[in-house]
């Protein structure tokens, strides 16, 4: 996915999701800043970082998913 990177929440989630599986730390919102570092170009985060972190909280907080 790192290669393909669009300006979408779609693609943003997906790289999320890669970068979260790779990522060891017991803390979530600690976790969720750490993988935003790594993806600090990814075009979504730079246009749109409101709406990144909000639904990176929905995927995690919300949806449950990586639990």
């Amino acid at each position: 996915m790192k290669h393909r990177l669009y300006d979408n929440a779609d693609s943003f989630a997906m790289s999320f999701d890669e970068e979260w599986e790779n990522i060891d730390c017991e803390d979530s919102r600690l976790k969720i800043d750490k993988v935003f570092e790594i993806l600090s170009d990814h075009p979504f985060l730079v246009s749109n970082p409101e709406n990144a972190r909000k639904m990176a909280e929905f995927r995690i907080f919300s949806l449950k998913k990586f639990q």
